[in-house]
């Protein structure tokens, strides 16, 4: 699958001093959704800056479907669309006058059926005529996805696409991406919202302190989230672990009460029915068992713990 975005060696240090990115990599393919998660400050908004043409780097280099964000911008700058976080435009103005406004400023031709087309899956058409100004917070939202959307760009960034936007908004909007992406359009979004890149994303990066950390398929990484957990409280305690139990992951409390078993769903041979019958054959009685299981919260969770961990060390 062909690259369209290529970043290497990308640095940002503002003249305060504070260092917003750190040698970052990364190429996104073509016809791809991939998600960028990360704390506040980490650089999510700093990087997709930098892309969009906002903020200039420090140093490394972005290319666009082979332009240089830099010596090839218009080309570039075409190529692309965003939809910040932060909600701005002109209270007063249209729906559609201004969405049709954010095409002409790409030099495109008016395309009035092309903006009927993002008005009606964005549920804005009945609001064409409205004043920017009597829109909820969701349809704002909305407007900004339509007025990015306008000069038919290659590439989508998504900046907290659903923040402050409700629970069935938000799955509208996964429906609209994956949309998108089945018409070829390349999508790269940050979230705080695990859930939406655990539902909508082909690979998951994680940043924090302006490092990519983590670059990986969703499956792959879903594939290590595979971990379980079980825990079984016994009807009486258990002086030892009996040696056929011996496995990889089960640990006894110190009260003798309790077992656990940890295990990779994806791998294990032994899961929780044949754990469960090997003790139904050592006549070990159980009261009560649960099992948990990690998410792409876990992971992300996890690895910002023991990033921390490791700069406080």
């Amino acid at each position: 699958m062909t690259d369209i975005l290529q970043i290497s060696n990308l640095s940002k240090k503002f003249s305060s001093g504070f260092e917003a990115l750190k040698s970052v990599n990364l190429n996104i393919a073509k016809g791809e959704i991939f998600a960028l998660l990360g704390p506040n400050g980490a650089g999510k908004t700093t990087l997709i800056s930098i892309i969009c043409g906002i903020v200039t780097p420090s140093s490394g280099q972005v290319l666009v479907n082979g332009h240089d964000i830099i010596t090839q911008y218009r080309q570039a700058r075409t190529l692309i669309g965003l939809v910040p976080q932060e909600i701005y435009t002109d209270s007063f103005e249209t729906v559609w006058n201004t969405v049709a406004f954010s095409r002409g400023l790409y030099g495109k031709a008016p395309n009035p059926d092309l903006i009927e087309q993002l008005l009606r899956s964005l549920s804005l058409w009945e609001k064409k005529n409205s004043k920017i100004i009597t829109l909820s917070g969701g349809m704002k939202r909305r407007l900004m996805i339509a007025k990015a959307l306008s000069h038919e760009p290659s590439i989508l960034f998504l900046d907290e696409p659903t923040a402050g936007v409700d629970v069935s908004l938000r799955k509208d909007m996964w429906g609209l991406v994956r949309d998108l992406k089945n018409a070829g359009t390349t999508i790269i979004l940050t979230t705080h919202y695990i859930e939406e890149a655990e539902e909508m994303a082909d690979r998951i990066g994680i940043i924090r302190q302006g490092e990519l950390m983590l670059v990986e398929k969703k499956t792959s990484l879903m594939k290590k989230l595979g971990k379980k957990e079980l825990t079984l409280q016994l009807q009486t305690a258990l002086p030892a672990i009996p040696a056929s139990l011996d496995l990889p992951g089960l640990s006894l409390s110190p009260d003798h009460l309790e077992l656990t078993y940890s295990f990779d769903a994806n791998t294990q041979q032994l899961g929780i029915a044949g754990l469960l019958q090997r003790l139904s054959d050592l006549g070990i009685a159980f009261k009560d068992l649960h099992t948990t299981q990690s998410s792409l919260e876990d992971i992300f969770v996890g690895l910002i713990n023991s990033e921390t961990t490791h700069h406080e060390a």
